[in-house]
């Protein structure tokens, strides 16, 4: 089959996450199980406008706010490429309605629902606004155009939002996300507590760091490292917040880092904080408990799916930092429960490989 995916942003672009990791991923399978994949996907600075990247034929066009939705319609349009038997039309706050313009089968990909997402936006001027806005007016509506739609989707939590707006059931699918393990060995915990993701307000990076500062209240000898990066203002603000807070010499930014030095780092920290205010998975907690670590979290949308609450991490209602802070030194006091959670931890995340998933896409890939 030729298949073509459209996604905001694709393989190499700065501002990927753990959705366009689990896109790739799929296009790969697909292109050895036989298939003739073509994703188009937003533009950046310096990047080839088409290349070919494991198999898969990658098309850049457009900005990732708006203009890759219609630098997408004109290519699928007017554009050189082949006649294509599915197009998968992934959503990121908005899809790139397909339904509209094309006349072969579609399959839905999402993630989550933005909801409360919305009005956190970290777009840029006047977007950010304009989502705020009207987002949460338009998204319902936007299922309404899908409901005869197949869905792939990630978890059971993002399939009942679905359902809410509207869509059948029998038309959700759910293939739960693999990840990539790096084996690290002979790295001993430490009093380190790690936030790992992107800076942005609906990742919780701030409420993180309201957790960390009750932890050092209570115990000045933990150390809090920050894994991932964001907009350069925004960052300012967090580095002017942990000076207030006179904690400069207990917080580390690590920025952006390669694979092995993420999985070092959760390797050696005693607990990773997760306090998003919704996912759609949450892979980065996965990637935590496949080296012991156990995932400190809110209870939400995402992180109720891939953390298993009491067995391979603590789940808390949002802003509890006390609760939080006081369960994690309890924890550092009761050796035999971390060690559980521990074990608990790596059996929970052998359950995910991309192997597992892939295979699952592509048979429903080749069934649609």
């Amino acid at each position: 089959m030729n298949i073509l995916i459209f996604s905001w942003r694709g393989p190499g672009h700065p501002n990927a996450g753990g959705a366009e990791i689990a896109t790739h991923e799929h296009s790969k399978a697909w292109v050895r199980a036989g298939h003739n994949v073509f994703l188009f996907t937003s533009s950046f600075l310096n990047c080839k406008k088409q290349e070919m990247i494991d198999g898969v034929t990658i098309v850049r066009s457009g900005n990732q706010v708006l203009g890759v939705h219609a630098a997408a319609l004109v290519w699928f349009l007017l554009g050189k490429h082949p006649k294509f038997d599915i197009v998968v039309d992934q959503f990121h706050g908005i899809p790139f309605f397909t339904v509209l313009f094309v006349r072969t089968k579609v399959l839905a990909y999402i993630h989550e629902i933005a909801m409360q997402v919305w009005k956190q936006n970290e777009l840029p001027k006047p977007y950010n606004l304009i989502a705020s806005e009207f987002g949460p007016k338009i998204e319902p509506l936007i299922f309404k155009l899908y409901k005869n739609v197949d869905f792939l989707t990630v978890s059971s939590s993002t399939k009942t939002d679905l359902v809410l707006f509207g869509v059948a059931k029998e038309k959700i699918h759910i293939i739960q996300n693999g990840f990539n393990s790096i084996r690290v060995r002979g790295v001993k915990k430490q009093k380190i507590l790690t936030f790992l993701g992107s800076l942005a307000k609906d990742k919780g990076i701030e409420d993180a760091i309201g957790i960390f500062s009750e932890v050092h209240r209570k115990d000045d000898s933990w150390d809090f490292l920050i894994v991932g990066k964001g907009d350069s203002t925004y960052t300012k603000l967090l580095k002017r917040k942990i000076k207030k807070l006179g904690l400069v010499s207990k917080v580390k930014f690590e920025g952006f880092v390669s694979e092995r030095r993420k999985f070092e780092i959760l390797a050696k920290s005693f607990c990773m904080i997760n306090p998003s205010i919704h996912e759609g998975w949450g892979l980065v907690n996965i990637e935590a408990n496949s080296v012991g670590t156990p995932v400190v979290g809110y209870k939400v949308k995402g992180l109720i799916d891939s953390v298993v609450d009491g067995k391979t991490g603590m789940l808390f209602q949002k802003g509890e930092f006390h609760q939080i802070a006081m369960e994690i030194i309890k924890l550092n006091n009761d050796k035999i429960r971390y060690l559980t959670l521990s074990n608990n931890c790596i059996n929970w995340s052998k359950k995910f490989s991309w192997e597992k998933s892939t295979k699952e896409s592509t048979q429903l890939i080749e069934s649609l």
